[in-house]
């Protein structure tokens, strides 16, 4: 099983790709509690020059709570990461953690629906940014 499902995006500055993914995840109720600017990070800690690559940690208070009140230590694995990343060749990966992959090691079948749940909106996240006719 992959832990991550992802798209590329063509034709968009890495800064419209961030801002496309936050809209786009917050019409699934998502918003985005962090935002690590790797590129910038790295450069400041270890002065080494990196691609634009931002991770935005995506959390849907609803579903969230209702995770942890399942599994009181789940929020180990909270926010979920959605990462925006620039290839060599100018296109822009946004790739979603699978939240029901990443927490097969519980053992609690209610936190699976819930993480499941949670893995059809980020899916439709990747669909929608995937789909020019939804984003143009």
């Amino acid at each position: 099983m992959d832990y991550y499902f992802s798209t590329y995006l063509k034709d968009l500055t890495f800064d419209e790709a961030v801002r496309r993914t936050t809209e786009t995840l917050k019409q699934e109720g998502f918003g985005v509690l962090t935002e690590i600017d790797m590129k910038a990070t790295l450069k400041k800690k270890l002065d080494v020059d990196f691609h634009n690559y931002k991770i935005l940690g995506a959390c849907n208070p609803t579903l969230a709570y209702k995770a942890l009140q399942s599994e009181d230590k789940i929020g180990t694995m909270l926010p979920c990461n959605v990462i925006v990343r620039e290839r060599e060749s100018g296109t822009i990966e946004i790739a979603a953690v699978d939240p029901a992959a990443s927490m097969q090691a519980v053992k609690n079948d209610s936190l699976i629906t819930i993480a499941e749940t949670v893995r059809d909106k980020l899916k439709k996240v990747i669909q929608q940014l995937a789909d020019p006719y939804i984003n143009s």
